[in-house]
């Protein structure tokens, strides 16, 4: 059931106040998807909290979780660019819903996500004599993402894009080693087979994939992110945003347990990598004030 049938199905046993929020709706859903709560509430007539009691009465999280069930009740989409596009959206239209789908995506995630995971991930991470991060497609640009920030850490980093390389680092790998395999929809073949390759080398193979995929069920730990976006029809835009901020936050895991002394050393690595910037004060060759 999409969200414009399941408030037809509740509009009768809805409060009279949570009735005109979804009464304002179902006259502009289009509209709705990309108003603020406070635009909503005063389109109604209503209060902001009555709109988000509206949302959690239809079983989400909250305004902007309704926003993006809403959104992938509205619209197919044009395929291979994306699911809340339009043909004739005009430059406004499609900006607006790419960074509204964007923000609502983000925030379903982080509200998804698994913490006691993410906390095991950290661990198995910060334990590593060596990390390898492999991804193949539009996930392979997450994966040199991740290798740039943890390339700063002490610990060896291994990032390729050649699937030949990748299966010889997996065959080569040992138990301290941790293979850090990204996709989003945890179908490729290829993925699946190097987490089956790095586990019978003992090493341990952290997942950043869907639920249920085999990806997910082929590694020693998943981190299941909650993203609805089929890429086999449209282009990856979202998926590889939660990707990208994960790997930030277990970057950021990794640095705050290694402690005192290992932010030191990465303040002594920034300090070094000045030389080859200009100063922010300065003008740049050819430059007039």
């Amino acid at each position: 059931m999409n969200m414009l049938e399941k408030i037809q199905i509740h509009l009768e046993y809805l409060s009279k106040s949570e009735r005109k929020v979804a009464e304002a709706i179902l006259a502009s859903p289009s509209n709705a998807i990309h108003s603020s709560i406070a635009t909503l509430a005063s389109e109604a007539g209503v209060s902001e909290p009555t709109v988000n009691r509206f949302c959690r009465s239809l079983e989400t999280r909250g305004f902007p979780d309704f926003k993006l069930h809403l959104a992938q009740s509205l619209a197919n989409g044009t395929p291979y660019v994306n699911r809340n596009v339009d043909q004739d959206d005009s430059v406004e239209a499609y900006t607006g819903k790419i960074f509204e789908s964007a923000m609502a995506t983000l925030d379903q995630v982080r509200h998804a996500l698994d913490m006691s995971a993410v906390n095991r991930a950290v661990d198995m991470l910060t334990q590593a004599k060596k990390i390898a991060f492999f991804g193949l497609g539009s996930s392979a640009a997450v994966a040199h993402d991740a290798m740039n920030k943890f390339f700063r850490f002490n610990v060896p980093v291994i990032y390729s894009d050649d699937i030949v390389v990748q299966r010889m680092s997996c065959m080569n790998c040992s138990d301290d080693d941790v293979v850090v395999l990204i996709s989003h929809t945890g179908r490729t073949k290829s993925l699946v087979e190097l987490a089956r390759l790095a586990r019978e080398s003992d090493a341990m193979v952290l997942a950043i994939t869907s639920e249920g995929s085999p990806l997910a069920r082929e590694a020693t730990l998943a981190l299941l992110l909650d993203v609805p976006e089929d890429t086999d029809i449209y282009m990856p835009m979202v998926s590889r945003l939660a990707q990208l901020t994960l790997i930030d936050v277990l970057a950021t895991g990794f640095t705050l347990r290694r402690g005192a002394k290992f932010r030191d050393n990465l303040k002594r690595v920034k300090e070094a990598l000045k030389e080859s910037r200009f100063d922010k004060a300065l003008h740049l060759p050819g430059e007039r004030d």
